[in-house]
């Protein structure tokens, strides 16, 4: 804390105890106002300049601006601004004594009657002044910018005070949470949750976080994706399910990487990826005129109208188009080293075929999918939970979406033949034999689930914080998580 900040804090705790001392509770349990910034602001919107109304109202909300010794207060509640006129022609000796405690920050309470005054600004003419919360903390003058990028994550709460394009950014990811749920519920999706602490990590190649469960004396983990129980419950006889949640993987930080995020996960019996792909394409433009109000958006320069659906372009022919190469015409996994090499990919650390074509494909393709993308068809050995291709073993029926240069979501047609399952999994172990720790682990009860009887059927994976910063325009997946997680402080 600052000294400068020590000083302001001694000047209000100075004020709280000013108030004390009078016997005023400048916390109290409750207050109800009856009106809000933004409505009273359309509602009074063609009153006059000079005139006042007879109409009152209770406001409540965060003192952002004092001017003229509390005379004017700007307040800002959860819609918008508002002035509260404070004069001692309204207000009792009392109250009066309150202002002389108020400071910028402080939450109050006003109730008096709606005005415009003579210089047009519509206001509340106070004939009750509280202060209802008071605050020991000065808000920052400035609290946006580069230079004070650390500070708003950290302290979130400020952020949001101080900024209403935080705020909004924000407001709009819970819009988009809502309407993603509601239409799923529209499509007879139930809503279900399945367990975050798992004993075998699976359901995504990702590193995860361990913890311990003292009582039962052994090591769980958080999960990476509620998949394999998500499937569980389709075997169980719930057709259409879906899940949006916390997942958790122990990776690197960037710009659209947090090592807790938001997912979602649908399951949809009788149904395959072709179905899964209708979803996306269907989906994402609903949430957007919910949200938006509007089905384009902008990206960078580029303007992309999600109405349109997705293109579907399988992954090699991607590769063709972008990089030169097919990577299909070789099973060699030295040779298709040597082909990511000749376009300037190292692949060296491949331990697959699969893997060299994701490399190529991360270099080479994906920062030009501005446009909405399916990626068709990726290698089999990367993708153990799908099923293999109907029309070439080398591949399985699996897209990932793509929108704005970023991943949004995936889908299969998923894996229902324990066998087989069986043996991707032993794959799947053997690569983490070989030091791959974010290949899945054997789960002999998931096996057993799919031996029970495991129907056709097309699932699908969307981060929600991804699709938030497209729509939001946000610059960072810092932007539309509340708090995302930060280094420790010095």
């Amino acid at each position: 804390m600052s000294t400068e900040t020590n000083i302001h804090r001694e000047s209000r705790l100075v004020k709280l105890k000013n108030l004390q001392d009078r016997g005023y509770n400048p916390y109290p349990y409750k207050f109800v106002p009856n009106a809000y910034a933004a409505d009273l602001q359309e509602k009074y919107k063609d009153i006059e300049a000079g005139t006042d109304t007879e109409d009152r109202v209770i406001i409540a909300g965060r003192a952002m601006a004092v001017r003229n010794s509390g005379m004017f207060i700007d307040v800002k509640d959860k819609s918008g601004k508002i002035q509260a006129f404070c004069h001692k022609n309204h207000l009792s000796e009392e109250d009066m004594e309150l202002l002389k405690n108020l400071d910028v920050g402080d939450i109050v309470g006003i109730s008096g009657y709606v005005r415009r005054t003579p210089r047009g600004e519509l206001s509340i003419a106070a004939e009750k002044f509280d202060i209802i919360s008071k605050s020991l903390q000065p808000l920052p003058e400035k609290f946006h910018g580069l230079t004070d990028v650390e500070a708003r994550y950290r302290q979130r709460y400020v952020d949001f005070i101080m900024n209403d394009d935080s705020r909004e950014i924000y407001q709009k990811r819970c819009q988009i949470t809502s309407a993603v749920r509601h239409w799923l519920e529209e499509h007879q999706f139930m809503e279900v949750e399945t367990p975050i602490l798992h004993t075998i990590m699976g359901g995504a190649n990702a590193k995860p976080f361990i913890t311990h469960h003292n009582t039962l004396d052994m090591d769980l983990y958080l999960r990476v994706a509620p998949e394999l129980f998500l499937k569980r419950l389709v075997v169980g006889g719930f057709d259409r399910v879906f899940e949006i949640g916390r997942n958790f993987r122990n990776e690197g930080i960037d710009k659209s990487h947090n090592p807790e995020f938001t997912g979602l996960e649908a399951y949809q019996a009788y149904a395959d990826y072709n179905d899964m792909a209708d979803l996306f394409s269907d989906m994402i433009p609903y949430v957007a005129e919910k949200v938006l109000g509007t089905k384009v958006i902008t990206i960078g320069e580029e303007e992309v109208d999600l109405s349109k659906g997705f293109a579907r372009k399988s992954i090699i022919d991607l590769i063709k188009e972008y990089a030169g190469i097919d990577l299909l015409s070789t099973e060699d996994l030295n040779e298709a080293k040597e082909m990511a090499k000749s376009v300037g990919v190292n692949a060296d650390e491949c331990t697959c075929w699969g893997k060299v074509v994701q490399e190529v494909f991360d270099e080479k393709v994906e920062p030009y999918l501005i446009q909405p993308t399916l990626v068709m068809d990726m290698p089999r050995d990367i993708s153990p939970l799908a099923k293999t291709h109907r029309d070439n073993p080398r591949l399985v029926e699996h897209f990932d979406a793509y929108i704005g240069g970023m991943e949004i979501g995936c889908a299969y047609s998923e894996l229902s033949n324990p066998l087989e399952q069986k043996e991707r999994f032993d794959a799947q172990a053997a690569e983490r034999e070989a030091g791959d720790d974010e290949a899945q682990m054997f789960d002999e009860d998931f096996v057993t689930a799919l031996e029970n009887g495991f129907p056709p059927t097309g699932g699908m994976g969307m981060g929600i914080d991804r699709l938030a910063i497209l729509l939001t325009s946000a610059a960072t997946i810092r932007d539309v998580i509340a708090f995302p997680t930060l280094r420790k402080r010095d």
